[in-house]
């Protein structure tokens, strides 16, 4: 196993906060690298992937940009560049809303639903490899440490 220090090939960090924070960002962009590694042979990126999850995690109702973007993983400022190529795939649909015309409501396809479908198996194989060198305890401490980080 190789340190952080190894990798990014610098001295000994002596500060363990700052040692953190930088394992935490290099940790982090590590799994979004293999993330869309996985998502790359379904022509999905990581935050477009998101935005499908979101949106599926909505049961057919509509969404606007501005709730989607509130709970993406990665914030955007351009969530409609995301939309208008989720739109070309057939993977979500847009529609203005009769109430106020400059709101646009999206919603997951059908088409988008199967595709989030057929994603999962190369997915879960990701995350198994991923944290194949963790037990289950270990994973769930890790998640309550970062979690404590964030309050």
């Amino acid at each position: 196993m190789q340190t952080l220090e190894e990798l990014i090939k610098t001295k000994p960090i002596k500060d363990p906060h700052q040692r953190a924070l930088l394992n935490i960002v290099y940790t982090g962009s590590w799994l979004i690298n293999k993330m869309n590694q996985a998502l790359k042979p379904f022509d999905l990126t990581e935050p477009q992937y998101n935005v499908l999850r979101i949106l599926r995690g909505q049961n057919g109702s509509c969404m606007n940009l501005f709730e989607i973007q509130n709970r993406m993983v990665q914030r955007m400022s351009n969530v409609s560049r995301l939309i208008d190529k989720l739109l070309e795939k057939g993977l979500v649909e847009r529609n203005e809303c009769k109430s106020n015309r400059r709101m646009v409501e999206i919603q997951i396809t059908q088409k988008g639903l199967t595709l989030l479908e057929d994603i999962e198996p190369d997915l879960q194989k990701m995350i198994k490899k991923s944290f194949d060198n963790l037990t289950k305890e270990e994973a769930k401490l890790v998640s309550e440490l970062l979690d404590k980080f964030r309050s």
